[in-house]
Parts: structure tokens; C-alpha cells; sequence
């Protein structure tokens, strides 16, 4: 029989405490349950992750870097995407990553926030991997700007910020009531920009 990797294993226990936290939140999370619903003991539980900090923090990691990752080769992408449709592209991933890892991602999202507005440790652990996203969308923004997709003028550590909050938007609207797409809130927000703002 083949041995199990530790990559493995390590997959197999955050995927048990990332459904865990989707349904239940962090808050009720415990690491007896994490050992239940892995079906590991826990001993090989402890052995990969010693605390529920640890788990956070690795699910933070886990879901953050594949949206990070996203935006950053938006970045690159030839020809260059307009910053709409950049959005709806992030959107669609946020989605497609639900589909990819068998649990709510918008759901999780949602109790990692709660989480982090009772626990400091939470919140830092949420704060530095949500930083990597900020960065991309920053870099984003600089890049279609460069390319003629922006105005010359535009600030694009604002115009970052503005697409990252597009996220929990749509995360919020999603989850309460169910009929905003990828598509609908990134047309929304091509919309919007067409408008200038009032000065």
C-alpha cells in the first residue's frame, strides 16, 4: 500500500478545518474536531498544525495566495485586461475556487471576518495575507494604467483599493441574496467608471 505524503496529510486536515470554518465559523472551531471530520488521529493532527492559529493562518494563506496569484497575472495577461474585466475575472475564481475545494469560499471569507473583529490574532493573521491581494490589485491598477487602460493621472493605490473592496461586495451580496454574478457587479462597476467623479 502507499505510504501517505505529508503533503497529504497536511491538505487532508486543512481541508477538514476549512469546512469546518465555512459552516460553523472559526469562533466554534475546535481541533477535536478537526481530528474528527479529517479521520486522522491526534497525534498526526498536532504533528502538522499545533494550535487553531496555525490552521488559520494556513487556510488565510491557502485561499488568499490562489486570488493574489489571480490578479497578478491579470497583471501580465496580453492583451491587457481592463480593470471591469479584471474584476469579473477575480470574481469568477472566487467562485470557481468553491467548486475546486468543496466548500463556500464566500462563506468562509465571511466568518474569517467576524473572526477577526473579536480575535487581534485572527485579524492580524487576516491583515498580513490580505496585504499580498492590495499589493496585486495595486500593481494591477499600475499596469493597465501604464498600458493606456487608465488615465494618465489615475492613483493607482486608490484605484486598488477600490477593486479590492469590490470583493467583499460581492462576497455580502452573493451570500444574502443570492442574485449578483461575476458578470453583474463587474458591468456595475465598468458603469461607474465611465463617470467621472465630482471635484
Amino acid at each position: 500500500m502507499p505510504k501517505v505524503s505529508d503533503e497529504h496529510r497536511a491538505a487532508q486536515i486543512l481541508d477538514a478545518a476549512m469546512r469546518l470554518a465555512a459552516t460553523e465559523g472559526f469562533h466554534r472551531m475546535t481541533m477535536a474536531e478537526v481530528v474528527a471530520v479529517s479521520g486522522l488521529s491526534a497525534g498526526a493532527v498536532y504533528g502538522y498544525f499545533r494550535s487553531k492559529q496555525e490552521l488559520v493562518r494556513a487556510i488565510a494563506q491557502r485561499a488568499v495566495g490562489r486570488i493574489a496569484t489571480t490578479i497578478d497575472a491579470l497583471a501580465d495577461a496580453e492583451p491587457p485586461v481592463p480593470p471591469a474585466e479584471g474584476l469579473e475575472a477575480v470574481l469568477d475564481r472566487l467562485l470557481g475556487l468553491s467548486d475546486e475545494l468543496g466548500y463556500d469560499v464566500p462563506a468562509l471569507a465571511i466568518q474569517g471576518w467576524s473572526e477577526a473583529t473579536r480575535d487581534p490574532e485572527v485579524r492580524e493573521i487576516l491583515g498580513t495575507e490580505l496585504l499580498r491581494v492590495r499589493r496585486a490589485w495595486r500593481d494591477f491598477a499600475e499596469r493597465v494604467r501604464d498600458r493606456g487602460l487608465l488615465s494618465p493621472e489615475a492613483d493607482v493605490d486608490a484605484v486598488g483599493n477600490a477593486l479590492m473592496a469590490m470583493l467583499p461586495g460581492f462576497i455580502v451580496f452573493r451570500t444574502v441574496f443570492g442574485d449578483v454574478t461575476p458578470r453583474s457587479h463587474a458591468s456595475g462597476v465598468a458603469e461607474l467608471m465611465r463617470q467621472p467623479p465630482s471635484r
